[in-house]
């Protein structure tokens, strides 16, 4: 494995960068009225896609130098103009300028992941598809179906935040995105995605999602494996994944060769209302 260094995270920091800014594009193409929006700062990007989207914060901050008092009163004013709280990643690779700042100005924790990672070999893994199960590309018109499975996959209870399948739709419109779907007697049961990012040759993982009577059988494993190969065959080196500390989908990953990298916090800054 390679030793995470600056230059190492940076790219990794990229899978989740980049799939946020493809999503605030296909907002901005296909829901004007949501007022999605992005602009590069500190060598990443600062997002918004609307107001409690599981997306739109700062990432990729930070990598090429200090970063200044003046750049957070930019992107504090960028959060402020759309109505919603600032946030942003830090890392323990992100200049230690950035930590100083948010700390100074009062930010708080509000989520703290794992970045997982592992070297992709030539020819990718040999998949393994559980008897009965079969794994496809997704398909566009799949796109409603995708979204529901993975919806249901986080919030059991149907206790979705309201337009969050909607809010999945457009990963497959990305540019350089791979959808796999995967089903049971013809019917859908799982899906899977990512993104290719060629300038880093990074493969991002995300929107994965499991129906819950279908768990246990081995399907994302080989959603996974699935993935990998086709990164691999794409030309990615690495492959790379957010998750929660001690969740499924990072010990599915552990038991595939990944790695964490590092643990990395968004910080959050509301404020007063008028």
């Amino acid at each position: 494995m390679q030793f995470v260094d600056k230059a190492l995270a940076r790219r990794l920091e990229s899978a989740e960068e980049m799939p946020q800014v493809d999503c605030v594009r296909m907002y901005q193409e296909i829901r004007p009225e949501m007022g999605a929006a992005f602009e590069p700062i500190c060598g990443g990007h600062m997002m918004f896609a609307g107001l409690n989207s599981p997306i739109g914060h700062a990432a990729g901050m930070g990598f090429d130098g200090p970063v200044k008092a003046e750049d957070l009163d930019r992107l504090e004013a960028f959060y402020r103009s759309h109505g919603a709280p600032a946030q942003l990643d830090v890392c323990p690779l992100t200049d230690p300028s950035l930590l100083e700042l948010v700390k100074a100005r009062g930010y708080a924790m509000f989520e703290l992941n794992n970045v997982l990672y592992r070297l992709l070999e030539p020819g990718g893994p040999t998949v393994r598809v559980p008897a009965g199960v079969q794994i496809r590309p997704g398909k566009p018109e799949q796109a409603g179906q995708f979204s529901d499975i993975v919806s249901r996959s986080f919030f059991e209870k149907g206790n979705a935040p309201e337009g969050f399948a909607e809010l999945l739709a457009p990963l497959f419109r990305f540019p350089g995105s791979l959808t796999f779907v995967a089903s049971v007697d013809e019917n859908l049961v799982a899906a899977a995605a990512g993104r290719i990012i060629s300038e880093h040759r990074v493969f991002a993982l995300f929107g994965a999602g499991t129906l819950p009577a279908f768990r246990g059988r081995g399907i994302q494993t080989a959603l996974l494996q699935t993935r990998m190969k086709a990164a691999a065959d794409a030309g990615c080196e690495l492959i790379v994944v957010v998750t929660q500390g001690g969740s499924v989908s990072e010990r599915n990953c552990v038991r595939l060769g990944f790695r964490i990298a590092y643990s990395k916090a968004t910080v959050i800054k509301s404020f007063p209302t008028a």
